[in-house]
């Protein structure tokens, strides 16, 4: 199957490339960096220079290479975010999910493409209040701190857009990734102590390794129903659970423990929200309707074991 695959060499591209080529498809990635068409080629793809952001770009390209699925993965996330300024630090991100998601839409309608699956977030999107466990009926949060507004409503928008269009749009909700090229700010900051933990550190996170969204998305192009799914680990966690033991995994120290009023002055109220009020996501849909399951079953070992690129004795799951 011809496989396109929007955003290619960022840190799940640089996974799911070669995945879909063990898999047996034929891969087209594109990239906006002429220095990075070598990488594409060197794991099997097709390389493809466009910025996701110029629609007659993007509907050449489509035209040109003729996918029979194309899947979005362009983000532009800087490795270091600053929560007092989420939405400055997601400005590209939130246009690649909004307007960049209408340019592959629209070329995906051109050209008679019938499947496209992109990548969206779970975790502190949903609703602050109830199950401290969310799944996909759960509503997306209505009224989040101010500097997560923009982002937010650029990942609704992508996902009204995706689930709406008439073709067989698939949503994908990854957790918070980590592993190879994912994750060395942030556990270079856990090292150095740098994330404390603030109150009771009661917000739930749900973890995702990035071999694992990377199989999750290879196991979408061939199956699922058009929908949402979250796509995480099998162990959401409190930041008061997780966050000292992946300091212990990762050879640091234990993290400090700060007030709320204290954090809300270092990391704003978006930064509070997620370290005490965000709730985790239940990844049952996507192992059940997808036949998927997380090598990586849980970030204690993912952390402890597979930051380097390793393989837990479990196989990644793909196409049969």
């Amino acid at each position: 199957m011809r496989v396109l695959v929007a955003g290619a060499t960022g840190a799940v591209g640089q996974q799911l490339v070669p995945a879909l080529v063990a898999a047996g498809h034929q891969v087209i990635g594109t990239t906006r960096s002429p220095a990075k068409v070598d990488r594409l080629r060197s794991a099997g793809a097709q390389p493809v220079v466009v910025d996701g952001l110029d629609a007659l770009a993007v509907g050449e390209a489509v035209a040109r290479v003729e996918p029979e699925v194309i899947i979005h993965e362009m983000t532009a996330i800087p490795g270091l975010l600053s929560l007092r300024h989420l939405d400055r630090a997601f400005a590209v991100t939130n246009a690649l999910r909004t307007r960049g998601t209408d340019h592959l839409l629209a070329a995906a309608a051109a050209a008679g493409v019938p499947r496209v699956i992109v990548q969206s977030f779970a975790g502190w999107p949903s609703m602050r209040e109830g199950s401290p466990v969310k799944t996909e009926e759960d509503p997306l949060d209505p009224d989040p701190p101010r500097e997560q507004r923009e982002t937010l409503a650029a990942i609704g928008y992508l996902e009204r857009a995706v689930t709406g269009a008439p073709l067989e749009g698939i949503v994908l909700r990854y957790g918070l990734l980590y592993g190879p090229g994912a994750s060395e700010e942030f556990v270079a900051l856990i090292r150095r102590r740098r994330i404390p933990v603030i109150g009771e550190g009661s917000g739930i996170w749900s973890f995702l390794h990035v071999a694992d969204a990377a199989a999750a998305t290879v196991a979408a192009v061939h199956r699922g129903s058009p929908g949402l799914y979250n796509v995480t680990d099998d162990e959401p966690a409190a930041v008061a659970e997780w966050l000292p033991a992946v300091a212990r995994s990762v050879g640091g120290k234990p993290p400090r423990r700060i007030p709320v009023w204290l954090g809300r002055l270092a990391v704003g109220e978006a930064g509070v929200s997620m370290m005490t009020q965000v709730r985790g996501s239940s990844n049952a849909k996507a192992k059940r309707e997808l036949t998927w399951q997380p090598a990586w079953a849980s970030w204690r070992d993912g952390f402890a074991r597979g930051l380097t690129g390793d393989r837990p004795a479990a196989r990644l799951a793909g196409p049969s």
